[in-house]
């Protein structure tokens, strides 16, 4: 009898959790020019959003809260509304603070390592010898960093593509986001640089 209540049990959690999942609302980024922070330029309107509080971090990482950790979200979304397709592969994001400090955005793939190695604790046992403690996961580590990534490669006429870049800063005032390295396709010509205000 309790292997069966330990099933019964099993197949009412894994329904509760395709259930929550369903009524999740999926995250879906707005136009470009329809940010508060955005910059037009040849015809190519990027918009920028910076993500530091709980409730707005949520629609997009969950529970995790990266700013409360020491890491800046910013959705960036670009629209091309140009005949040309634009690389954006290339692109550069730094973090231009009030004083002119830069900050390049920390790759996607690093986030997870911004706490330090994810390793065992070490706590001295009785005998002054190390003993290996419980192991916790990297909060860092998650999905959702990667994810939502900015991973465009080239934008098409007319398309649009989103995603976040992550630095390691405190959202600033007067602070900008400084976007350089789109180029046209085929000509290889750079666009000009946007540099966006985040307050």
């Amino acid at each position: 009898m309790p292997f069966v209540f330990k099933r019964l049990v099993l197949s009412l959690s894994i329904a509760a959790a395709f259930a929550a999942d369903k009524d999740s609302t999926p995250f879906r980024p707005a136009a470009a020019d329809s940010y508060e922070h955005h910059q037009t330029n040849s015809r190519v309107t990027i918009g920028v959003d910076p993500y530091i509080t709980a409730e707005k971090q949520k629609t997009a990482f969950g529970k995790l809260d990266l700013y409360g950790r020491g890491v800046l979200p910013v959705l960036v979304v670009i629209q091309n509304a140009s005949d040309k397709a634009i690389r954006v592969d290339r692109m550069r994001a730094e973090y231009v603070g009030p004083n002119h400090n830069r900050v390049d955005a920390t790759p996607a793939k690093d986030v997870r390592y911004l706490n330090g190695p994810n390793r065992p604790d070490i706590v001295p046992g009785p005998t002054g010898a190390p003993r290996v403690g419980r192991s916790r996961k990297n909060p860092l580590d998650a999905w959702e960093v990667e994810g939502r990534a900015f991973a465009a490669k080239t934008l098409p006429p007319g398309e649009s593509a989103s995603g976040f870049f992550y630095f390691q800063a405190g959202l600033q005032a007067g602070a900008t986001i400084y976007l350089s390295g789109l180029t046209e396709e085929p000509s290889g010509q750079e666009l000009f640089y946007f540099e966006i205000p985040l307050q």
